[in-house]
């Protein structure tokens, strides 16, 4: 009987499925691969941060050499202007002021009319220097390349009221000169 109480027995225990419950189990290399994924992403991100300062600096860089840029293009043609104005103040101011058909009264406002652009002109110049050249005005190089534009503004209107001075006086020594032979001429009747 003892034996069939025991087989009995054992075949209930197998025959109702019975699960144990026992201890969990810890995977260790889930845990690591998921550290080293995190160590990973960490320098990663490290490299990013890196890499965009490194654009942050190098738009900077190229932001400063624009505005020098900008900066010497403005120097150059005010540089270009002046030169013009020399040339104009060599050559066809020397023309009107010798002509005999300008009267004595006129060559001393002529004379101060273009003397007043040149000076105009060389303070452009002085003011240009120092802006380039002096820290104490603590301008950025947006504002110094501002500031430059619009003196190389005023210096093409320089070059273009000489011009317009100049070719003024010709047309006025020119009529006078058509005026004196028409005056002058000799009548062959």
């Amino acid at each position: 009987m003892k034996t069939k109480i025991l087989l009995l027995t054992m075949v209930l225990l197998f025959s109702l499925n019975i699960k144990a419950q026992g201890m969990p189990t810890y995977d260790n290399t889930n845990f690591i691969s998921l550290v080293k994924q995190l160590i990973e992403s960490g320098k990663q991100t490290a490299q990013m941060i890196k890499s965009v300062k490194f654009l942050k600096d190098a738009k900077e860089a190229i932001e400063k050499v624009s505005s020098v840029v900008q900066q010497l293009r403005a120097v150059e043609e005010i540089a270009q202007n002046n030169q013009r104005l020399i040339q104009v103040m060599q050559n066809d101011l020397q023309d009107i002021l010798n002509s005999p058909y300008i009267k004595p009264e006129e060559v001393t406002r002529i004379a101060e009319s273009f003397d007043a652009i040149v000076q105009n002109s060389l303070d452009t110049v002085e003011f240009m220097g120092e802006i380039l050249s002096s820290d104490n005005l603590k301008m950025t190089d947006a504002e110094r390349a501002e500031v430059l534009k619009e003196k190389e503004l005023e210096s093409k209107e320089m070059v273009s009221n000489i011009k317009t001075k100049t070719k003024r006086y010709k047309d006025i020594i020119s009529f006078r000169k058509m005026q004196d032979k028409v005056n002058n001429r000799e009548t062959n009747y």
